[in-house]
């Protein structure tokens, strides 16, 4: 039997090898993916457009609009001089946010009055506007802690010490890239598990393997193991960049991480298998891997958290094996997590695989009939 499975590998890893197609898609896209998630994916707000109306003109305004444009988030100013000029700016998307000092502004902070002014935000961009409502604020209450200080007047605000733990600097990246060992890695078992039997069926090699001496179990071994070393692997390099190209801080324990993973790359090969067990093309493998992971990478809580999510979709992101290899392999990398947390978002994936392996082998032996 170990001699009947291992001749299915080596066939299975060599078909891989062989394949072109196959081959660039097990190591160009998971690489160019790598790279452009870290430069492009970020919810950093840079090169900000921002408009200024400025009525008061005098050196409280003109201070804070200096402070702001020296700001290195800001691009590009633009000073215009009517209220209908400021709105056609935010109008036209050539601002993101816009500025407006009524003409009391410096006079009202002289005489220790509050200096109020108008900030309007471009509401179809929410969240890159939330971010700089944030950048301006964090400048105004600079500013105004100065002119307390100067005027010998109380600060009214709440003063705020802020400190991020395990991402000090609040380096998106730290957070990207972790994520993306979890993502890719899925990729790869989804696409190889899925286009396996796929494969076979649409070359004609697969009445082959069912005249064999080899069961449909040992068949479907032979599929799995090839699958799940090659989507270790790529997890690995993708690791490797991450600590010595990318300079990220690898925090936990590399044993705790890669028995999490194990766990996780047998309930995707399994989803992967009943997928292939279902399809009659590669064609059709493929429509069903994307099908299956766009929904599962928007619901593990990768882009939004699984808390701000409806309560019934909440239950159905128990279900999804990345979600749960998310928490760990973040937690793992960035904040050392113990094991015993590793293992309470370990056993979710542990019941996945033990429900979609056996059920891909029957749908498998079902189609066979």
């Amino acid at each position: 039997m170990t001699r009947k499975i291992r001749s299915l590998i080596i066939k299975e890893f060599l078909a891989l090898w062989r394949d072109k197609r196959t081959r660039s898609v097990l190591f160009l896209p998971p690489l160019m993916q790598l790279f452009l998630f870290y430069f492009a994916a970020t919810l950093e707000v840079k090169n900000i457009e921002v408009a200024f109306y400025n009525q008061d003109n005098g050196k409280h305004s003109i201070e804070l609009i200096q402070r702001i444009t020296a700001s290195p988030k800001v691009q590009k100013a633009h000073y215009v001089h009517n209220q209908q000029d400021l709105a056609d700016k935010v109008h036209e998307q050539k601002a993101l946010v816009a500025l407006h000092f009524p003409p009391n502004f410096s006079k009202n902070i002289q005489q220790k009055e509050p200096g109020k002014l108008q900030l309007i935000l471009d509401g179809r961009r929410s969240n890159a506007a939330a971010i700089v409502q944030g950048y301006i604020s964090d400048i105004s209450l600079e500013y105004a802690r100065e002119i307390a200080q100067n005027l010998r007047i109380p600060l009214t605000n709440v003063q705020i010490t802020q400190r991020s733990w395990f991402n000090p600097n609040l380096d998106y990246t730290w957070y990207t890239i972790p994520s993306l060992v979890a993502i890719l890695a899925m990729m790869i078992g989804l696409v190889l598990t899925a286009l396996s039997v796929a494969r076979e069926r649409e070359m004609g090699t697969f009445e082959q393997l069912l005249v064999s001496p080899l069961t449909p179990n040992e068949i479907l071994l032979g599929k799995t193991v090839p699958a799940f070393f090659i989507a270790l692997l790529e997890a690995s390099v993708i690791l490797a960049l991450s600590i010595y190209l990318f300079s990220l801080e690898f925090q936990g324990s590399l044993l705790l991480l890669y028995a999490s993973m194990v766990v996780f790359l047998l309930a995707i090969i399994g989803i992967g298998l009943f997928i292939s067990a279902l399809c009659m093309t590669q064609q059709q493998a493929v429509l069903g891997t994307f099908l299956f992971m766009t929904p599962a990478v928007i619901i593990s809580g990768f882009a939004t958290p699984v808390e701000n999510m409806p309560q019934w979709l909440q239950y159905v992101a128990e279900l999804i094996p990345l979600k749960h290899f998310l928490i760990v392999v973040k937690g793992v990398f960035l904040k050392d997590m113990v094991a015993t947390t590793v293992f309470q978002n370990t056993w979710p994936n542990a019941i996945i695989a033990s429900v979609t392996l056996p059920l891909a082998a029957w749908f498998f032996k079902h189609r066979m009939a």
